[in-house]
């Protein structure tokens, strides 16, 4: 079974066409729990969102603020395996029919083994695979897997690229640019600045990509403002931070995530760019 990199492409054209960015939700699997990070990946597409990035928890995600830190924990601690990682991909995209990435650093691909990795993600109808900390330089191997299984291999570029680097970056990538909206680790912030329009800027001189932020947003007047710049809005920390609020009500947290995909969903429409 081939991945679904060309279902990936056609939602981001599809915004586009829409005169607005694609709103992009990301959860970690295996929280609260395995099937209760299904259900909140469906209710984030359910509630607005265009595109859903799944989280391979890890031990060290230094890409991740506190926020995510402490859901990734969770998920550790409640046993969460790569073959649940691959179970949420499979029943999220299922149930909603929308693209649905994998959010990993390298490690836990690179000792599972990069083409059984690209072939289960593919199998369970995942579009790609966003890799923070994986360089260019040493993708080859993981790029042709996915390739030859249809998926995306995401690349993130930060405010401190210089422009050569950049140009590098989205050469080797597919399915869209994460650019990280500024230097430093996840969560919300109150402004999310003017480094990320610069970035995504400066990163669209070199690619026809669409580029996505992420990092900071957390409420409808951001998603306007990134959208106004962009061609995704990607908002991870402020749907975990919901789910958190409600431990132990997994429908209550279930019902703040849709609403808050409803909110972006709006901010992301009331601004054209």
């Amino acid at each position: 079974m081939t991945g679904r990199l060309e279902l990936l492409e056609r939602v981001l054209a599809e915004a586009k066409d829409e005169g607005r960015a694609a709103l992009v939700g990301y959860l970690p699997a295996g929280f609260p729990t395995v099937d209760g990070s299904i259900a909140a990946c469906t209710a984030l597409l359910e509630g607005g969102c265009d595109i859903v990035e799944v989280g391979l928890p890890h031990s060290d995600p230094v890409l991740d603020g506190p926020v995510i830190q402490t859901a990734d924990d969770i998920a550790l601690r409640g046993g969460v395996r790569i073959a649940d990682v691959l179970r949420t991909v499979r029943e999220t995209h299922a149930a909603t029919g929308a693209p649905v990435l994998c959010m990993t650093y390298w490690n836990p691909v690179d000792r599972y083994g990069p083409e059984r990795f690209a072939a289960g993600l593919a199998e369970a109808g995942g579009a790609g695979c966003i890799l923070p900390d994986l360089p260019v330089e040493e993708s080859e191997a993981w790029r042709k897997a996915a390739e030859q299984h249809g998926l995306a291999t995401v690349f993130v570029v930060a405010p401190s690229s210089r422009d050569e680097r950049l140009a590098k970056i989205t050469a080797a990538g597919s399915g869209f640019v994460y650019a990280a909206s500024l230097m430093g680790v996840t969560g919300t912030r109150e402004s999310v600045g003017r480094q990320a329009e610069d970035l995504v800027r400066r990163t669209r001189a070199t690619t026809d990509l669409p580029v996505c932020v992420g990092l900071g947003v957390s409420n409808a007047d951001q998603a306007a403002e990134v959208a106004s710049f962009a061609d995704g809005v990607i908002v991870g920390s402020a749907f975990v931070k919901r789910l958190l609020d409600h431990s132990g009500d997994l429908e209550g947290g279930l019902a703040a995530v849709r609403a808050l995909a409803g909110e972006l969903a709006e901010g992301v429409r009331s601004r054209g760019r």
